[in-house]
C-alpha cells in the first residue's frame, strides 16, 4: 500500500474515533456512489449539491454526524466555507431557494484530545475547526484573513455575538456544530453553533482525501 494511502486511512481512523456519540462512527465512501455523486455546481475543483436537490434526499433533515455520513458515502463532506468568495456561493444558494439552514462541516474542539491544546482556549474563539479536512477556522472574535466581514451572526438567542453556546444553558447540551441559518434571528444569512443532534438538510462538497482513496482502491474507477 502507497505511504500516502496509509496516511490518509491513518487519518480516517483518527476521525472516526472523534465521532460524536459511543456506538456511531463515519461511514466510509460507497465507490458507485462516488461515481454517480450529484454535482449541482462547481467551485475551485470541487463538486457541491444541496440535499433538498437531490431527490432521494430531498425530505431529509438528519443529524450533523448523519448528515457528514450522507455526504461521505458520495466520497464528499460537509461544506467547508473557507474563503468569502465560497461563503458568498452557500449564501447565494440558501437566499434564492429560501433554506431556513444547512449543516457544516464547522466543529468545535471540545471532544477527547482537545483538553490539554492551550492554544485553543478560550474555545468559543479558537477552537473552532473544518471537520472535513481538519483546517482550524479563524477566531471567531475576528474577519477571517482575506475576508471582508465576519460571517459569524452578531446576536442570537442570548442575544449575543455568535458563538454562544446557547443552548447549554437551557438543557445543558453544547452547541458543538455549525450551520448557517437564514435569518432566524433577523439577522439574514449568518453562521451560528447549534447542539449538533438538531436536524437539518446538508450542503455536500467534493472531499478530495475520499476521492484520492477511492481511487487508488477501485482501478479504472470514473469520478
Amino acid at each position: 500500500m502507497h505511504t500516502w494511502l496509509v496516511v490518509a486511512c491513518a487519518a480516517l481512523l483518527a476521525t472516526l474515533a472523534a465521532a460524536q456519540k459511543p456506538g456511531r462512527f463515519l461511514s466510509l465512501p460507497v465507490p458507485q456512489k462516488c461515481a454517480n455523486r450529484p454535482k449541482e455546481f462547481f467551485y475551485r475543483g470541487h463538486n457541491y449539491f444541496y440535499s433538498g436537490h437531490v431527490p432521494e434526499l430531498a425530505k431529509r433533515k438528519v443529524d450533523w454526524l448523519d448528515g457528514r455520513n450522507i455526504c461521505r458515502e458520495y466520497c464528499m463532506d460537509l461544506v467547508s466555507m473557507e474563503t468569502q468568495e465560497e461563503n458568498n456561493l452557500i449564501f447565494k444558494l440558501i437566499q434564492q431557494n429560501d433554506v431556513p439552514y444547512i449543516w457544516t462541516s464547522g466543529r468545535l474542539c471540545d471532544f477527547k484530545g482537545c483538553e490539554s491544546r492551550k492554544d485553543l482556549e478560550p474555545k468559543n474563539i479558537f477552537g473552532w475547526f473544518w471537520s472535513a479536512n481538519r483546517e482550524k477556522m479563524a477566531p471567531t472574535n475576528q474577519i477571517p484573513n482575506g475576508w471582508g466581514y465576519n460571517p459569524w451572526s452578531q446576536t442570537g438567542h442570548k442575544k449575543q455575538r455568535q458563538p454562544d453556546n446557547a443552548e447549554f444553558d437551557i438543557n445543558g447540551t453544547s452547541e458543538s456544530c455549525m450551520s448557517v441559518l437564514n435569518n432566524v434571528y433577523n439577522d439574514g444569512i449568518a453562521w451560528h453553533d447549534v447542539a449538533c443532534y438538531h436536524e437539518k438538510p446538508v450542503v455536500c462538497e467534493d472531499s478530495e482525501e475520499l476521492l484520492n482513496y477511492v481511487a487508488s482502491t477501485n482501478p479504472g474507477i470514473r469520478l
